[in-house]
């Protein structure tokens, strides 16, 4: 894109204040790239309360909780306001929307007015979601997800997926737009920050962890669609063989408190611990108190915790999934994992061998440094010239 073509460019959300989320993570980063090329960047989004309110350049529309059909969701009380009519008279020249409901009304709404296109990431796999909390037959969830996001994306004039996994599933949807896949960026600016080793003994120490521990460490959401209770009966199974592993869970989110009472069913809750929601620039640091990076999701559509880890030099443990084909060379920087035989395995092999290890966390370095944030703008920026 030449010098002087600066856009104003509108993201709509529906979250952006939640900590350890993949959307708010990639929102943020994309605003961060576009303003540093000197683009005008808005952020519409929904605020946690009943007042609306424009903080710099995010605008937040009043809402009412919707806790009761999915933790934290919220929904705007109008689609009419004036901070949108602001937007409206601001006339955007590219809408960006990253959510499929709420926020999505009001980006295609402002693309309609305006005739600014309409640019849409598709960062969640619904499926799973409708299975984990409102509809137990897979068969159905997964058609209600076909035919719903084919209805909403109907009128996007081009869509972002952020892996190969999310265009696959967008085809099989029979969906019309131009696909376009994207890798969310990461700031490897703060995954490169190191604590030194004492430091990174003493957090350690103060979250009960003895210097000899072996660590597996999952962050982020704690939700259904994590799978997360599959990785504490693994654990469990571990710690039969290895006496001193230690299971360090970074975050929060409604499948807590089973996690829990799970951990003392079976008998492994003084081996596994808790630090709920930590700030986000303090993440690094967390990363690199584990050994090895430990998931049983098959929801991730981005798997941007793949990726700080790896940039944290951290070895990669995963169930198999599509999202990982960017992120983990197998043997190289870690192992998928489809049975609980394999999982052991791997378990066994990366405990026991400190120089694979050590080799490992060189080659997640490298290949987490393909996905750096400056990448992630350059790609969107060169989206947004083509539709225009």
């Amino acid at each position: 894109m030449a010098e002087q073509e600066k856009l104003k460019v509108l993201i709509t959300t529906d979250l952006y204040t939640t900590n350890t989320n993949g959307v708010v993570t990639s929102v943020q980063n994309l605003f961060d790239e576009l303003t540093e090329k000197g683009h005008d960047v808005r952020i519409l989004t929904i605020s946690d309360s009943l007042h609306s309110h424009k903080e710099g350049a995010v605008y937040y529309i009043r809402s009412v909780p919707l806790g009761a059909v999915y933790p934290d969701l919220r929904m705007p009380t109008s689609y009419r306001n004036k901070l949108i009519q602001e937007i409206i008279d601001w006339k955007p020249d590219i809408v960006h929307s990253q959510c499929e409901f709420f926020s999505f009304q009001f980006a295609a709404r402002i693309s309609r007015i305006t005739g600014a296109p309409l640019v849409h990431t598709y960062h969640t796999l619904y499926e799973q979601y409708l299975t984990s909390y409102f509809i137990p037959s897979k068969r159905l969830g997964d058609f209600l997800a076909k035919v719903l996001s084919r209805q909403r994306l109907r009128h996007v004039k081009t869509l972002v997926a952020p892996t190969q996994k999310v265009e696959n599933t967008l085809q099989s949807y029979g969906l019309h737009a131009p696909i376009n896949v994207v890798p969310s960026g990461i700031s490897l600016e703060q995954h490169h920050q190191r604590l030194s080793q004492e430091e990174r003994l003493e957090h350690r120490r103060a979250l009960g962890i003895a210097d000899d521990d072996q660590v597996l460490l999952n962050l982020g959401r704690l939700g259904g669609e994590k799978n997360l209770g599959e990785l504490m009966n693994l654990f469990a199974e571990a710690r039969q063989e290895n006496e001193k592993l230690k299971f360090l869970i970074v975050g929060d989110g409604p499948a807590k408190e089973d996690l829990e009472k799970q951990a003392k069913k079976l008998g492994v809750e003084d081996y596994v611990i808790f630090t709920g929601m930590v700030e986000p620039s303090e993440v690094q640091n967390y990363y690199q108190l584990g050994d090895v990076f430990v998931s049983a999701s098959t929801s991730e559509t981005q798997g941007l915790t793949y990726i700080e880890a790896a940039a944290n030099g951290l070895p990669l443990l995963c169930r198999q999934d599509e999202c990982l084909d960017e992120v983990l060379e197998e043997g190289q920087n870690g192992y998928e994992y489809t049975s609980a035989e394999e999982f052991l395995d791997a378990i066994d092999h990366v405990m026991h061998d400190p120089k694979w290890r050590k080799d490992a966390s060189k080659r997640s370095e490298e290949i987490a440094s393909a996905f750096d944030k400056k990448n992630f703008g350059d790609a969107i920026e060169n989206i947004y010239e083509s539709v225009l």
